[in-house]
Order: structure tokens, then sequence, then C-alpha cells
């Protein structure tokens, strides 16, 4: 979920100590998610973080939580910025030092009001925590026309690219009598107001690709032609993050281990990801991590290729714009040496999404990988980002997968692993089925 990736990218800090006495926490859905949140992170108790997890942040993993857990010493809470019963925002400290942070926070739309009486936390569905310097205040950012001109211009783009028509018109409906009715006129907040609209859009269609997106800085001008994601700025991250590639190893007895955490453009990345695939060659099995893959684009047909020795027929697309089925194909050449006839697997978590997917279910129906992990995100829309001003876009999923074999996809519900084991478990299962076989000996589910 989009989530899952805005959480990767904004958890860079925390809250902590001050002689104040602590600021009340309102009483609504918001307010009672951010208490409950606070008291089970700053317990640094492992099952408390994780049953609260769970039950009220399930895109949260307990690894990231620790790992936070353990750099800023837990938070403490200095003031309310703002606040309403679905979202509040809020000033914090690291207890490890003495670094202040922006939180905001935002509930799932379909919180019941009674929560306001319960006391029980909501289900968060966004969070973020901004390292700030101290005293900053909360930019002010969105004026109503920009609220109205993001709203109508959502609308349009939902009703005429999204892949089920129907569905599109729902959303466009329901955006634009929330723009009458004045729902989101109190936010003036541009990334709570990203948040919120998402929310409700992902009410309607339940699609992980879908949302509204906010950035403080002014976003780029699209470029007529340019591959998404392929511009300036994204080619320095992608270089500079290795293309995604985390590690590349050799365990024993003979044994490749490939982690990589998108699949990015070929444009950019097919010398890096040659170049691990030629690590591999020699390897008798191959154990491919794909637990932190939230997906990405044409890089799956490119590093699938190595694994055929025959053209390979891999996926469709269904794309509503075009109202035209594209067929994808392993490519019939790939620089180096192929991963041929030997044994792969492929690790996945509930993390696993998008193109990341698409991989895990062609290799899986193909019988070319034993998957082992938990089963993935659901994310099986291809989507388009389409910007809508300086500072909001939209990602609308204008198309559909469908596995030339299955005739179907895995929307909503997932790739299922062959191997089940917790997300945690699953290199040390693949590790023993893989030292378990012979040389060319193909994997059992």
């Amino acid at each position: 979920m989009p989530r899952l990736y805005l959480l990767a990218m904004v958890l860079l800090a925390g809250v902590a100590v001050a002689d104040a006495p602590a600021p009340l926490i309102p009483a609504t859905p918001a307010g009672h998610a951010l208490g409950q949140w606070l008291e089970a992170f700053n317990s640094a108790d492992r099952e408390r973080i994780e049953s609260f997890a769970t039950a009220h942040a399930p895109w949260w993993t307990l690894d990231r939580a620790m790992n936070l857990r353990a750099r800023t010493g837990g938070y403490e809470l200095l003031s309310i910025e703002e606040s309403n019963p679905r979202w509040i925002i809020f000033r914090a400290r690291e207890q490890a030092r003495p670094q202040e942070v922006i939180g905001r926070l935002v509930v799932e739309s379909d919180t019941p009001w009674l929560a306001v009486h319960s006391g029980k936390p909501s289900v968060i569905s966004w969070l973020s925590l901004e390292g700030v310097a101290p005293g900053t205040r909360v930019a002010i950012t969105l004026a109503a026309a920009e609220r109205d001109r993001v709203l109508a211009s959502a609308a349009k783009l939902l009703d005429e690219r999204y892949v089920f028509p129907d569905v599109g018109e729902r959303m466009a409906a329901a955006l634009r009598r929330a723009e009458k009715r004045g729902t989101y006129q109190a936010i003036t907040d541009g990334q709570i107001f990203a948040w919120r609209v998402s929310d409700d859009l992902w009410a309607i269609a339940h699609d992980g690709h879908l949302g509204v997106r906010f950035s403080q800085d002014v976003l780029p001008p699209e470029e007529p032609g340019e591959v998404p994601g392929t511009g300036p700025a994204a080619r320095q991250r992608l270089l500079a993050g290795n293309c995604g590639f985390e590690k590349a190893e050799h365990l024993a007895p003979n044994i490749a281990y490939l982690k990589f955490n998108e699949f990015a453009p070929p444009e950019i990345c097919a010398g890096t990801a040659a170049a691990a695939m030629n690590f591999v060659a020699d390897s008798d099995a191959l154990i491919l991590d794909l637990r932190d893959n939230h997906g990405g684009g044409a890089m799956v047909q490119f590093i699938a290729s190595y694994l055929f020795a025959e053209p390979t027929h891999l996926m469709d697309t269904y794309k509503r714009p075009d109202n035209a089925t594209e067929e994808d194909w392993t490519l019939p050449y790939v620089p180096g040496r192929k991963f041929i006839a030997k044994p792969v697997f492929v690790l996945t978590s509930k993390r696993t999404f998008s193109a990341a997917e698409a991989f895990c279910y062609a290799l899986k129906t193909l019988k070319r990988a034993t998957l082992v992990g938990e089963t993935t995100g659901g994310g099986a829309h291809p989507m388009e980002p389409d910007r809508i001003d300086d500072h909001f876009l939209i990602t609308v999923p204008t198309g559909r997968s469908i596995s030339p074999i299955t005739k179907t996809d895995w929307e909503g519900s997932g790739v299922e692993p062959d191997v089940k084991v917790p997300a945690a478990d699953a290199l040390t299962e693949a590790l023993k089925r893989a030292r378990a076989l012979e040389p060319g000996a193909p994997p059992a589910p």
C-alpha cells in the first residue's frame, strides 16, 4: 500500500522529554490512536508493540518499529498543533537526543463515531514523523482554491482513466459531493488533505495503487515522452541507492542470495541488474529476496529473462486509456549469462507489492520458482501518476494485470507463497530447502 512507502520515506525521527506538563490529547478516534500508539511504542516491549501494530497499524512492521525505538529512545509529546476527529498534527521530541519532530496521524475513513467514546484506538492509516528544528511552526500551505482545484482535477482523471469505469465514476461523484459539502474545508495542511482524500477513495475502490500525493517542494514538470521515474532526480536517487540492490552474497555450499527492494527502470539500472545476475550465474541455487520490494516496472521482464532459456509469456496488461491488451514476454537478449534449469526461491512478505507481485505471480504460475514467506500485499493494477499542480499529483490505476495461465490476477488477495512461514523466517527456510537439493534438482513446493 502507498502508506508503506510513505512510512519508509518519513519515519526518520522521534519524540521525547520536556519539563512542561504533558499536553492534553483530544478524546477523538485520532487522539485515542495517538495516545495508545505512544504508550505502546514508548514501552519498548516487543510483544506490546507487535500487538498494537497488528490491531491498529497492520502496515507497520515490527522490525522497523523496534529499529526506530532503539534509535530514538521513545517519544514524549510536546504539543497538539491541530486536531480533528479523524486526524491530528502534533509536536514531539526524541528521548535519545534533542531532536524535535512534527507528526501527522490519520485514522481510516470508516472509523465509527463510537470510537470517540470507547477509548479504543482506531486503525491508523497514515503516520509520519518529520524531523524539524526546535520551535519550527507547522506550515499552513493549503488555500481553499487549491483544495477545490485538486478535488475537481482528481474527479476528472478518475472518471476518465480509472481501470474500472463504474468505480471511477463512483469515486469522481464522491469527490464532487465532498467539494460541494465542504467536507475538507477545515484542512489547511497539504499532507493531511492528501491522506484524507486518499483514504476516502480507497474506502470505495480498495485499490492500493490509488492515492493523492502532496509535496512541500514544487513537483518537477511533466516532460512529454519521459518514462515515469527516469527524470534527473529519480536517476540521482536510484544510482545513489544502487538501484535498489541491497545485498549480493554467496552462501554455503553454493547458493546465491540477492536482495533488491524495487524493480527500477532498466533505462537507468539495467547495468546494475545485469551485474547482479551475472554474479549468481555459477551458483547451484538462487534466492531472490523481495520481502521489502514495493514494486517498479519493466525491470520485471529484464530480470525474469535471465531465468528462462526460451521466449516466455509472463503477463498481459489491459490498459483502459488505449482499450487494448499488451503482452509481456521475456526479452530476446540480456547481457551476460542466464540462470537456467536451476532452482530459484523467492522470499515474500505482506510488504511485497505491485511489480514485485507480478514477478512472483509469473514465476509461480510458470513453475519456475518456489515462493517462501507470507502472502503479498495485493496490488495488481498498473498506475500512472498525473501532476495536478505544483504540489499535488494523483496516482490513477489505469490498467490491470492478466496472467496468460490463470486468466486473472492477485488484486486484493495477494500472491500466496508455496511455503508459508513468517517473513522473518523465510530466508532460513529457503536456505534449508536449497541445501537439501542435489545440484541441478528442481525444488519441490
